[in-house]
């Protein structure tokens, strides 16, 4: 992992304040030139930092959350192409709930498994998504189905970072963990305006969370790499 791939950092966050800055100013046309770029940068990064291990599937789940994260960030801007976009991220979650299954540590078997007790840990996670469906149900229409999906997935990927406490060390629990809460929040804010209320503040706050939460999950699935006890 040599410094000079920190460049490709420099360049995710360069194109994400890009962004933000043109949301801010209402150029949503130049969008398409400054959003591609975001993931893409993030996505070489992991890519090199990974290159001694790339044949594992740790690596390649990570980095096909990361390509599918990127095809939806592009579908997402054309407002028609919303439901595709959907499945591309839905795509992203399942290869991070495996990513997150693989970078830890201990016994993953069933009979081993504390349900009750893993319900309670989870239980805010379940009732932030449940007040965000109350919220968004009402004129979902035909979306109903393909957002009742998401919002399971979404809260299993997120459940699945927090299942990783003790099994990994604390810089990448961590990350990775705050990184999906991240991601919910983003997702949650992409929901209520789409489907509740749009609120002037809405894209800055979903592109803001997305961007801190795609880096921080690959900051932790390095530190995991680094130093997986």
């Amino acid at each position: 992992m040599r410094d000079r791939n920190i460049i490709w950092l420099y360049l995710f966050l360069l194109a994400s304040l890009v962004d933000i800055a043109f949301l801010l100013e209402g150029n949503l046309s130049l969008r398409f030139f400054s959003k591609p770029l975001i993931l893409l940068g993030l996505i070489i990064y992991f890519f090199q930092i990974t290159r001694p291990i790339a044949a594992t599937f740790l690596t390649k789940s990570i980095l096909s959350a990361l390509i599918f994260s990127w095809i939806g960030d592009i579908l997402l801007l054309w407002p028609h192409l919303f439901i595709y976009g959907l499945g591309a991220f839905l795509m992203a979650q399942v290869c991070y709930i495996i990513g997150f299954k693989l970078a830890q540590s201990g016994s993953n078997r069933l009979d081993q498994v504390n349900f009750i007790k893993i319900f309670f840990f989870n239980l805010p996670i379940y009732l932030a998504a449940a007040f965000t469906f109350y919220l968004i149900n009402p004129n979902l229409g035909s979306m109903k189905i393909p957002v009742i999906i998401y919002i399971i997935v979404i809260v299993s990927m997120v459940a699945t970072a927090r299942e990783r406490f003790k099994k990994c060390n604390s810089a990448s629990f961590w990350q990775v963990f705050i990184g999906a809460v991240f991601f919910f929040i983003s997702d949650g804010a992409i929901a209520i305006s789409r489907f509740f209320f749009d609120f002037p503040e809405s894209g800055i706050i979903i592109m803001g969370t997305y961007v801190i939460a795609q880096l921080l999950i690959v900051m932790g699935i390095r530190s995991f790499i680094i130093d997986p006890k």
